[in-house]
Order: C-alpha cells, then sequence, then structure tokens
C-alpha cells in the first residue's frame, strides 16, 4: 500500500489500551508504514508513530484526523458500566469518526467489535450472526450499534473471544478469581471456548489495514480457528505457575452456588461467558488474509507469563 516511495498512513484508534498497543508494535514494524495515533493522552515518541492529541466524546478534535490515510483502523472504546459514557465514546464517537472517514476519502476501515454481543447464550461453532445478538452490557450493546457505520463506510468488523496476553487485565485475572472462589473444574472443563492471543489479533488486524489482497468486508468472528476447553486452559495456566491447581469437578448449579457463597468481583454473567461454551466459526477471516494462525491457540503463554505472574497475586 505504499505509492511512490511515500509511506501509508494509518490512523490508529486505542493505540495505548491492550489491544492497541500490541496492534501499534505490528504497524509501526511494517516498512512503508506510518502510523497516525490518536488518543487522549499521547504515548511515547517512537520511529515511525504521528501522535495525534484527540477524544471521541470530542468531534471537533477529530476534524481532519483522516486527511492523506490510506486505512482507519479503529480500535478504541469504553468497556465500562457507564451507559451514557458508553454510548458518547462507543456509538456517537465511532459515527463521528467514521464521518471524518467519508470526508477524506479513505476506502479501507477496520473495526474492532466483540463477540460478547452474543449475550450469556450458551453456543458453539456458530457462523457470524448464527444466534441472533442478544447483548446484556451496556459496553457490548454500544459496541454493537456501532457496527453500523463501520459496515456503511465498507468496513471489515472483527469480533475476537477471549482476548489474551501480556496487557490483559480482564480474562485472566477473572479466571485466577474465580478459582478461588469456585475451586474446582467447572462442569468438569468441558466447556469450548474461541480464544485469540493479544499478538496474534494484532497480526491480523495489521495484515488487513495494509494487504494488497481483496478487502473482507462485513463481520468476521476474529479468534484462533482451534478453540480450547475451559479444562485445558486452566491446565495450561495452572503447568505456567499462573492459577492453583483443582482437583475437583463439579457440576454447573454448584458452581453458581459457589459463586455466591463466595462474593467478589466477577458477576455470575461473566462467570458464565468464561466456563460455558462460547465458541464461534473464525476459520474464514484467516482463509481471507495473508497471515497464517498460530499453530495451537495458546503459543502466546509462554512469552505472557511473566507479565501475568507479576500482575497477579502470588499463588
Amino acid at each position: 500500500m505504499q505509492i511512490s516511495g511515500v509511506p501509508s498512513v494509518i490512523v490508529l484508534t486505542g493505540a495505548t489500551g491492550f489491544i492497541g498497543s500490541a496492534t501499534l508494535e505490528a504497524l509501526a514494524g511494517r516498512p512503508g508504514v506510518r502510523v497516525r495515533a490518536l488518543a487522549r493522552v499521547p504515548g511515547a515518541e517512537r520511529e515511525g508513530v504521528e501522535w495525534v492529541r484527540a477524544d471521541l466524546t470530542d468531534p471537533g478534535s477529530l476534524r481532519g484526523v483522516c486527511e492523506d490515510a490510506s486505512a482507519l483502523v479503529h480500535l478504541a472504546s469504553y468497556i465500562g458500566r457507564d451507559e451514557e459514557r458508553c454510548r458518547a465514546v462507543n456509538v456517537a464517537g465511532t459515527a463521528s469518526l467514521l464521518a471524518e472517514v467519508a470526508r477524506a476519502g479513505v476506502k479501507r476501515v477496520v473495526h474492532l467489535s466483540t463477540a460478547a454481543v452474543y449475550g450469556n447464550r450458551p453456543h458453539r461453532d456458530i457462523e457470524v450472526d448464527g444466534i441472533v445478538p442478544d447483548p446484556v452490557s451496556p459496553a457490548s450493546r454500544t459496541r454493537l450499534a456501532a457496527e453500523a457505520p463501520a459496515l456503511a463506510a465498507g468496513g471489515v468488523v472483527l469480533r475476537p473471544g477471549l482476548v489474551l496476553g501480556a496487557g490483559d487485565r480482564w480474562v485472566v485475572p477473572a479466571l485466577a478469581e474465580l478459582v478461588s472462589r469456585v475451586p474446582a473444574r467447572w462442569d468438569g472443563g468441558r466447556a469450548v471456548l474461541s480464544v485469540v492471543g493479544v499478538t496474534e489479533l494484532a497480526r491480523l488486524i495489521e495484515a488487513l489495514a495494509t494487504t494488497s489482497d481483496p478487502f473482507p468486508a462485513g463481520i468476521h468472528h476474529a479468534s484462533h480457528p482451534t478453540p480450547v476447553t475451559i479444562g485445558d486452559l486452566m491446565s495450561a495456566l495452572t503447568a505456567h505457575g499462573i492459577v492453583p491447581p483443582v482437583e475437583e469437578d463439579w457440576p454447573w448449579d454448584r458452581c453458581v452456588t459457589a459463586l455466591h457463597a463466595h462474593p467478589g468481583v466477577v458477576t455470575e454473567r461473566q462467570f458464565s461467558l468464561l466456563a460455558r461454551d462460547y465458541h464461534q466459526q473464525s476459520a474464514p477471516i484467516w482463509h481471507l488474509t495473508p497471515v497464517p494462525p498460530t499453530p495451537t491457540p495458546l503459543c502466546f503463554l509462554p512469552n505472557a507469563t511473566p507479565w501475568y505472574r507479576t500482575h497477579l497475586a502470588p499463588l
């Protein structure tokens, strides 16, 4: 995507976040690419990255940010419980940003959504919208709504499942808390989950933003094509010293009873997302991009282990 020796400009939102910082690394390391990173608080200066102070809730700050860009990679979102802020950032902010895309004539948009749009209904091996989206949190409701302007712009919308790796402050920390509250293999560890390492997701996003191959507009699941069981995931985390081992198998009803008997941060709804079937077909997007997936979905774990050990309470 480089023309006459001039670097392609990729506009990136969310560059200081978990997935965004990994994507910044992937894009900044690509020859012929200059990243225009939007942030309320710009990050550290580095070669190939232009920081622009911008806020999705301030349309004026977005004016002109997409000029001369070849692609927009929109990863920023608000995932808290404040519904008004969710709407301001995820819905109105995305609409304002996509208006700048249209004004600048940017033809390539990569937009990050989430598989949490399917709500709490357990499922296995579904295609996109294989069950009707039924988001239950303000964040997932507004992220589903934010898909519309990206699709209207001809963009590709990615719905990853559980994203893990260095910088993960939700999935593995939640699993560690849950083991302390429900010390067993939950429902025998049979649940099948869609997971992806953050660096692998970043590679996929980078390829979509820069490849000269045909652009796969539309909605795609964006996890590793091979799912994992929650039992295998927990065993791998135990083998790396990240969570303690468990000995017993408990049926689901007993797990839920134990969860409520030992209060904590993780809710029953969140427990269900982590410990029951939540598996979407993700192979199609990998067939449509020039980068292959890693051999197994947990290849990221050895490199991420030091980060998890540092940021979780000692076993």
